[in-house]
Order: structure tokens, then C-alpha cells, then sequence
């Protein structure tokens, strides 16, 4: 019986399964700038590697900002490593993404509001300090009863103690719990290793396996409007 629910967000909520990376690239792609697909993704780890180590974020930031910190961390990665590229792109890519993903949450938002009518909703997020600005600011913070931010609780996916921080705050046993959620090793692995169910978004993934034969999700999705119809099979 299915009494709780716990939700990713970057890739879930904000893309419907399309990996950050992928969505930033064919920003880059859109804009025009001359660099390949390897190259690209070096500049993606090496911005979010920053973002994550340093405080660059502050947690009164938009989504808007965080995509603008993000890019401007790549472009730097890219003329330090001698590739030309023009710093007007960074607002275009920047509005480009934050556009994208304002869309996919306002189709993510109904869901959303469906969910938290059956269920007591808990995020649980690799991010950066300032995940409770962005929810605001894009209107669905009132769903969830509690947030478990990486940045905040010192704990990252796609370490298992996480999603327990997040079956906590429900009060429920994992096993009472489902976690949806886009990443097969930081969401499906570690929320079914300590006894929840699990619902796979698998649509685009970036530098993992998409398909995987042997998977441990208990039900895999390709659109996050299939979620309460999911929930509710396993819940009965």
C-alpha cells in the first residue's frame, strides 16, 4: 500500500525525463556554438562541479540565474581550454532552457496537484541551495510537505541515505513509500535499495545506459503525466 510519495526534480519535474545535458546541448546546438558533443559534456561536469563545490548559487536564486551561473561556468570552461566562443550566447541559452523548463513544469504542475490530493509529497534533490526560490518562483512549492536538498543536508544522490532523509520526513515505512524519478543510478538504485517502490522516467538519459534488462524499477514510465495512474496500480 502506497502511502507516501517522493519526487526527484532536475530531469523529472522540470524536463519530463530529459537529461540537463541534453537540453543544454541542443541550447548550445540552437545558438551556434562551434564546439562538439565530448567537448560539451566536459564543460557540463566541469560547471556542475562548481556549482556544487563552490558558492556560487545563493539560495535566493531563480531557476533563471541558476541557468545563467551554469552556462557562464561552461563558457569559462571553454576559453580556458582555448575554444572561441561569444558571451552573448550565455543569455540566450540561459532564457532558451529556463523557457523549456517553465513549460515542462506548468505541464508538470497539474500532476503535481493530483498527487498531493492522495498523497503527502516529499522532494528529494541534488541541488544547490536553492531549490525552495525555484519552486517558488515556478509555483509548485505548495505541494510538497517537505524538501531534501543535497546542498542543504550534506548528502548526495546517489547515496541511499538521501532518499531515508526523505522517507523520514514522511513518517512512513520505506516500503509504505514510491520514488519517482529520471536517473536509473541515483534515483531507481538507491530509493529501491532501501525498500522503496519505484517508478523509472526513462526517457533521455546523457551518460548512462537508457535501457537496462536487468532493471530494479518496479514500473517504467516514458511521460510524467503517467505518474498517479502508476501510483495508484501499485498502490491497490
Amino acid at each position: 500500500m502506497i502511502k507516501g510519495v517522493l519526487l526527484d526534480y532536475g530531469g523529472t519535474i522540470d524536463t519530463n525525463g530529459l537529461h540537463w545535458g541534453g537540453v543544454l546541448w541542443n541550447s548550445y546546438q540552437k545558438y551556434g556554438v562551434q564546439i562538439d558533443q565530448e567537448t560539451f559534456s566536459k564543460a557540463y561536469s566541469f560547471g556542475e562541479r562548481a556549482l556544487a563545490i563552490h558558492p556560487i548559487v545563493k539560495p535566493e536564486h531563480t531557476f533563471l540565474d541558476t541557468l545563467r551561473l551554469k552556462v557562464e561556468q561552461q563558457f569559462q570552461f571553454l576559453k580556458d581550454n582555448g575554444f572561441q566562443v561569444n558571451s552573448e550566447s550565455i543569455e540566450l541559452i540561459a532564457t532558451d532552457c529556463h523557457l523549456f523548463a517553465k513549460t515542462t513544469v506548468g505541464q508538470a504542475a497539474p500532476v503535481l496537484a493530483q498527487l498531493s490530493k492522495q498523497y503527502p509529497l516529499v522532494m528529494v534533490s541534488n541541488f544547490y541551495g536553492n531549490i525552495n526560490s525555484v519552486l517558488n518562483d515556478f509555483g509548485i512549492a505548495a505541494y510538497f510537505n517537505a524538501v531534501v536538498e543535497s546542498a542543504v543536508v550534506g548528502v548526495r544522490k546517489p547515496n541511499p541515505a538521501i532518499y531515508q532523509l526523505g522517507v523520514d520526513a514522511l513518517q512512513l515505512p520505506a516500503e509504505a513509500c514510491v520514488v519517482i524519478g529520471d536517473s536509473y543510478s541515483k534515483d531507481i538504485v538507491p530509493a529501491h535499495e532501501i525498500g522503496c517502490k519505484t517508478i523509472w522516467l526513462n526517457v533521455q538519459g546523457w551518460e548512462e545506459t537508457a535501457t537496462k534488462t536487468d532493471s530494479v524499477a518496479d514500473v517504467e514510465i516514458h511521460d510524467f503525466a503517467r505518474v498517479p495512474e502508476e501510483v495508484t496500480k501499485l498502490r491497490s
